[in-house]
């Protein structure tokens, strides 16, 4: 959805939202006939009911990928430009005493402040691997119970029907035959 409002396939979304909105009022208008009718039940008033909602939903769905659009170009456009808002912005001195800070994080530099020079730490330190922004499995795949087995707890009284119902399949098993 990069681009203007006005662009050809923002006017073939909209217009197609429109005709969807025509059909539905439409479909709307056909069923409210229907509920008037002698035939008509409030099934029929329930669909007068949901076919404008139907109709609006493309506008909807039209208006929330703009703004998901708008928010992704505004989060790449941040990510392009350098924060300059921190203690080294041009023309403002930094107080004395404060290591230089990294302007977009606010951390301190690797660059010493009395000689210029990289420090001995920032040069052995590796840089940390990007972390991701959510921990632990999807929700989709969270870790299921332990279901207990047989042998977890051995019951008596269950070991006792079990041998009965195989005494009863035996008995059935003998008369089958």
């Amino acid at each position: 959805m990069r681009g203007n409002l006005f662009s050809a396939r923002g006017l073939a979304l909209l217009s197609l939202c429109g005709l969807c909105l025509v059909g539905c009022v439409l479909l709307a208008w056909w069923q409210w006939n229907r509920f008037e009718s002698a035939t008509g039940t409030l099934q029929n008033l329930g669909y007068v009911l949901q076919w404008p909602l139907f109709g609006l939903f493309p506008f909807y769905m039209f208006w929330r990928m703009r703004r998901l659009a708008a928010a992704r170009d505004a989060a790449e456009s941040a990510e392009a430009e350098p924060d300059q808002t921190g203690p080294e912005e041009p023309g403002r001195p930094r107080p004395a005493g404060d290591p230089p800070t990294t302007p977009d994080t606010g951390a301190e530099s690797p660059i010493t402040a009395e000689t210029g020079a990289e420090s001995p730490a920032a040069r052995a330190a590796p840089e940390p691997a990007p972390r991701s922004r959510r921990a632990g499995p999807p929700p989709w795949r969270a870790p299921r119970p332990r279901v207990p087995s047989p042998q977890d707890e051995p019951d008596e009284e269950l070991a006792a029907y079990n041998r009965y119902l195989a005494e009863l399949h035996a008995r059935d098993a003998g008369r089958a035959s």
